[in-house]
């Protein structure tokens, strides 16, 4: 056992043997550096950890400037291509309406913003005079959704829109049709909601139309609404 002993003290460094751990003192080649376990963020200061991997990085901003469009998709580029002409303008609540469309034919997974989805866009945005006159005329977001359904089919479930279903044909006719239908009138002024739901109701074959007849909408309709747009002082959008 002696034996055994004193083999196990030879290997232990010289300058360690009888002494305690409170008076043991390093070799002089091992070096401490209690800075780099030293952080005012921990919440003590004893000791700090001021590597430079543990600094919190800076936050990269990126900006990016926002822009408004004043026109919507138009299969007419010369009808938008002087900002000044004010006619070629839409107004607030369209452009809104066109956005709600878009983002109505993704709840639906539909693969394109048809006319069924134009209508549902105005009827979302909610307060414009073509939406309080289809809700007066018992039209609201939740039949329109409920025919459209009917019309075009459901999507199947693992089905995702892109982020802008694009416009279908007689989408895009709407729009221009409101464009030009606007620039005709000579009144000046932004081209509004009203003149989007006017352009649905004449694509006869559209889903948009199919949905507006079977709801009630009627050519009588149409003509309460063009003698109420032709009123002075009648606040279109």
């Amino acid at each position: 056992m002696a034996a055994v002993n004193a083999s196990l003290l030879s290997k232990l460094p010289t300058a360690a043997i009888g002494r305690t751990p409170e008076t043991y003192s390093p070799s002089p080649n091992v070096t401490f550096r209690p800075r780099t376990l030293l952080s005012s963020w921990l919440g003590t200061k004893s000791f700090s950890l001021q590597s430079s991997s543990l600094r919190p990085r800076p936050l990269k901003v990126r900006l990016a400037a926002a822009t408004v469009s004043l026109s919507l998709p138009t299969a007419k580029p010369e009808t938008v291509s002087s900002p000044e002409s004010i006619p070629n303008r839409w107004s607030s609540r369209a452009i809104k309406s066109f956005g709600m469309s878009e983002l109505e034919a993704r709840k639906l997974k539909f693969s394109t913003t048809g006319t069924e989805a134009l209508l549902m866009g105005i009827l979302v945005e909610g307060t414009s005079l073509a939406a309080k006159f289809l809700r007066a005329s018992g039209i609201t977001l939740t039949k329109v959704r409920e025919e459209a359904i009917k019309l075009v089919g459901k999507a199947d479930m693992f089905y995702f829109s892109p982020e802008h279903p694009p416009l279908t044909e007689e989408a895009q006719r709407v729009l221009d049709w409101a464009i030009d239908q606007k620039i005709k009138s000579g009144d000046g002024g932004e081209t509004t909601t009203s003149y989007l739901l006017l352009g649905i109701w004449l694509e006869a074959n559209s889903p948009g139309h199919k949905i507006l007849a079977t709801l009630g909408f009627n050519d009588e309709k149409v003509k309460q609404l063009e003698t109420l747009l032709s009123e002075p002082g009648v606040d279109d959008d």
